[in-house]
């Protein structure tokens, strides 16, 4: 499997759904139905950056997760306001995950930001590459969402 392509039996139905390799995939918000469909991939643990207050997160995901085997970290990002400190522990939770792995949010936007910067600055990968990948999802550089240029300067941020 190439890197960034989906394999046949992903749950592509799940908002927002990418493959970024063998090992880790991302997404959107969850729906009830999706936590069966994580599980059934071989996901063992699962990262949340989205707020905890947002309208579209499952107040019970880490209980959800847990039924099924599944380890889960909440790391809430703000969206209108991400910092280094947000970068540090999404490196830290990456790094220390057991895999297969999934990260979330609400839109995989928050998700494809941090992942450009650490296929970028940790893992060294090209930055069209990166970019590229980040693409997929959104670019924050020309997008008119409120809170998107703060993301556009958080990519430029570090390297």
């Amino acid at each position: 499997m190439q890197d960034g392509a989906n394999d046949p039996g992903d749950p592509v139905h799940i908002a927002c759904w990418q493959r970024l390799s063998e090992e880790v995939t991302t997404s959107g918000h969850l729906e009830p139905a999706d936590f069966d469909a994580l599980a059934a991939l071989g996901v063992r643990h699962v990262v949340n950056l989205a707020m905890g207050d947002h309208p579209q997160v499952l107040p019970d995901a880490a209980e959800r997760f847990a039924a099924r085997g599944m380890g889960y970290s909440h790391i809430p990002v703000p969206f209108d306001a991400p910092e280094d400190v947000h970068f540090a522990a999404f490196r830290e939770a990456v790094e220390a995950a057991p895999r297969p792995l999934h990260v979330h949010c609400i839109m995989n936007w928050r998700v494809s930001a941090m992942f450009y910067r650490w296929h970028r600055d940790v893992l060294g990968m090209d930055e069209g590459k990166a970019r590229a990948m980040m693409k997929r999802q959104w670019e924050p550089e020309t997008n008119d969402y409120p809170g998107a240029a703060a993301w556009a300067r958080f990519i430029e941020a570090g390297g």
